[in-house]
């Protein structure tokens, strides 16, 4: 089946999207020493595909993974999982925010003992509520207008606005015109879209900078032990509590509570019933991050 004009034209914007932000953390990796995991192959899976399975075993899609101690044939630790999506009307960009945090949330909470960057870089209409919405769990959003796509395609000639009744005829202009220029003025389409945000964008590298370089300040360990005690009312509560004394013998290992704290502020916290999964949990950390002692 032939590939609808106006369905063809809105996968150009969303490439450009992605040819724009995609140079920035390939240098990021670079400058790091981390590897970027794209759409394409690598030996190291399967596919074409960048697919990474929660806890659960569900399997997600994404466009950016940063990895630490990552290479072709190596899957490392992921440090950053990075979402992109265009849409250009409301209805679309409801929908799409909610997929982009039911595919990266369930991914940060599996990998939560290295406290991995989210992020989502949108382009076109999203609405204050959904870009409020993927900050409060988390993300940090890079926002690119509709108006600001408009205005980078303009530079090349091309009028991408578009509406609900858009005739065929007028998308397929618009691609025919896409396909006919350069590949050096498809790259500065991407390049005059950065621009036209740049602070946001710098915004959002840093934030991601901050992320991969933090510093540890402290590492708090409780160990606890005794045994666990149950009531049904508030009041039986606070007489045990009131009654309560210290055992002359240290009652058996409960289990360790570890909480790592950054210099950011971030805390990511751990729980682990022997020694050693918290030392499996704290030796993770012995070369992901300089500690501040």
């Amino acid at each position: 089946m032939a590939q609808s004009p106006a369905h063809r034209f809105g996968q150009i914007i969303g490439d450009v999207l992605e040819v724009a932000i995609e140079p920035l953390l390939v240098e990021f990796a670079k400058q790091h020493k981390l590897f970027l995991d794209k759409k394409g192959p690598r030996p190291a899976r399967r596919g074409t595909k960048v697919t990474w399975s929660d806890l659960n075993g569900n399997k997600h899609d994404l466009d950016y993974v940063l990895e630490r101690d990552g290479s072709l044939t190596e899957i490392g630790t992921p440090v950053a999982f990075i979402e992109t999506a265009w849409r250009r009307y409301t209805k679309h960009s409801r929908n799409k925010a909610q997929e982009i945090q039911g595919a990266i949330l369930p991914l940060r909470a599996t990998y939560s003992e290295v406290g991995p960057f989210i992020g989502a870089v949108l382009a076109g209409v999203f609405t204050d509520g959904a870009l409020t919405q993927l900050r409060s769990l988390g993300f940090t959003v890079l926002y690119f207008p509709y108006e600001a796509v408009i205005a980078a395609f303009r530079t090349v000639g091309i009028d991408a606005a578009f509406g609900e009744t858009t005739p065929d005829a007028e998308f397929a202009e618009k691609v025919r015109a896409w396909e006919a220029l350069s590949s050096g003025d498809r790259s500065s389409v991407g390049q005059a879209l950065l621009s036209s945000q740049g602070p946001s964008v710098q915004s959002f590298m840093e934030s991601l900078q901050r992320a991969v370089t933090r510093r540890i300040e402290s590492i708090r360990i409780l160990a606890l032990h005794g045994r666990v005690c149950e009531w049904q009312s508030i009041q039986d509560a606070i007489r045990f509590v009131e009654e309560y004394e210290d055992p002359d013998e240290i009652p058996p290992l409960v289990r360790y509570e570890i909480t790592i704290h950054y210099e950011s502020g971030d805390d990511i916290s751990g729980k682990f019933v022997d020694k050693a999964g918290a030392l499996e949990f704290l030796r993770s950390y012995q070369t992901s991050a300089p500690a501040v002692l």
